[in-house]
């Protein structure tokens, strides 16, 4: 019976996880894994708590202890980085983090001697290697993707630098940010647990964590090292130099990561080569374009391509003229990084916009109910078992699910299944 309760626990803990838009494929790789990170009680206290913030005093009634028992219980799961907190108007909110990035790499984010690195390492490996179901769900079973690529801004010219938005870049967005945190990479770090490091010897600590998940990291077990503005442009200008290819988190304002990936380590740039030409991550409103007259036919761009994008191959430079090697771009497949143009000796390639223009949502919110829509998991977000949304925070969500395309919004109501959005929409249909 003993063994049965403790199944049940990481069980309650898995359909938990589950009630994200992002969730995680149920396989006993994943049950272990839960292991790993879990205690069962704390895998039965956390299977109970909202996917919205709440605070101890929520906890508290739903544990059915004392406030103080649970605020004591909330700081030992921010200690092992299981939950986030953060402030608001004064008062102490605490939040489950998605599976990624969230909980799962935390957990790989600096050593630590409270868990077995090495075997969730090799577990992760199976889950998101092997198994491949988790990976593939994570990055193609939404339209709305959850990280995004950035342009490497050293490379665009003064006229190029003109056209780029602030979001779009990467100095802006560590200019914005209230806390930036440094860490260790997680893909990097589970591959040397795995004996197969980084093909690149890229540099491990540059992870940075943005905003409140930087503090709340800091803050609670030292998941992170809070750093300046300055040290951080510093880490993206050693990623520059390494060849790392900058993906943060597919929003325009706040968002809570910027990750500094190798093509032999990153689960992101993994996957676009295993799955291509679809692309695991949204790309970046760039895209290269070779000068033949000026391409040597070196390879350079080709060799530092973490998604094979560079191909070189044979052609001649005019009619009747010899054929020698030139680089050729796979748009369908270049995520827009402008690594290549870092790299080309004679300045053969040069960044420019892309026709269309990719679409990067406004904040956390509102790429999560755009997720949430696109994956018919919207009345999770909405309505909460444990903890039913407050009218102000069902208005924040309806306020986005108004932003959205037309198809959106019908798909949001059919699955809200709620008269009063249907009202909502509308209305806002006649006013237009």
């Amino acid at each position: 019976m003993g063994h049965l309760t403790s199944r049940d626990a990481y069980k309650n803990l898995e359909q938990r996880i589950n009630l994200f838009a992002q969730g995680a494929a149920p396989t006993e790789t994943l049950y272990k894994i839960l292991q790993v990170l879990y205690t069962e009680e704390e895998a039965r206290y956390v299977s109970q708590l909202p996917i919205r913030p709440f605070t101890a005093k929520k906890a508290a009634r739903i544990w059915n202890m004392t406030e103080l028992q649970a605020e004591n219980l909330l700081l030992q799961l921010c200690e092992k980085a299981l939950l986030l907190d953060s402030e608001t108007q004064g008062q102490r909110q605490y939040v489950m983090p998605p599976p990624m990035a969230g909980f799962l790499e935390f957990a790989l984010m600096r050593t630590r001697g409270d868990i077995d690195q090495k075997l969730l390492s090799e577990l992760y490996y199976q889950y998101m290697s092997v198994e491949e179901e988790f990976i593939s769900d994570l990055f193609f079973a939404a339209e709305t993707r959850m990280g995004r690529v950035f342009v490497q801004e050293p490379v665009l010219t003064s006229e190029k630098m003109n056209h780029i938005l602030d979001y779009e870049k990467a100095t802006h967005i560590i200019d914005e940010a209230e806390y930036v945190g440094l860490g260790m990479c997680y893909c990097r770090h589970k591959k040397i647990h795995l004996d197969d490091p980084c093909k690149i010897n890229a540099p491990m600590d540059v992870c940075l964590t943005l905003g409140n998940v930087a503090r709340s990291l800091a803050e609670h077990g030292e998941h992170v090292r809070l750093i300046s503005k300055e040290e951080a442009k510093d880490v993206l200008q050693l990623a520059y130099e390494s060849n790392l290819v900058q993906i943060g988190e597919n929003v325009r304002e706040m968002p809570s990561f910027l990750c500094n990936c190798c093509g032999c380590c990153c689960e992101a740039l993994q996957a676009a080569r295993r799955f291509s030409p679809m692309q695991p991550v949204a790309t970046t409103n760039y895209i290269p374009q070779i000068h033949m007259d000026k391409c040597i036919g070196c390879g350079k761009c080709a060799k530092v391509c973490s998604v094979l994008a560079v191909q070189m191959d044979q052609a001649a430079p005019a009619e009747g003229a010899p054929k020698k090697k030139y680089a050729f771009i796979n748009n369908e497949i270049c995520l827009g990084c402008g690594v290549c143009a870092r790299n080309c000796p004679t300045g053969a390639i040069e960044m420019v916009r892309r026709p269309v223009q990719i679409i990067t949502p406004v904040n956390s919110t509102h790429r999560f109910v755009a997720q949430a829509i696109e994956k018919g998991t919207l009345q999770n977000l909405i309505f909460d078992n444990q903890a039913f949304a407050n009218h102000r925070a069902m208005a924040a969500v309806l306020q986005v699910i108004l932003k959205l395309p037309p198809l959106k919004q019908a798909l949001a109501s059919k699955q809200f299944k709620s008269v009063y959005l249907d009202r909502l929409l509308s209305k806002q249909k006649k006013g237009e």
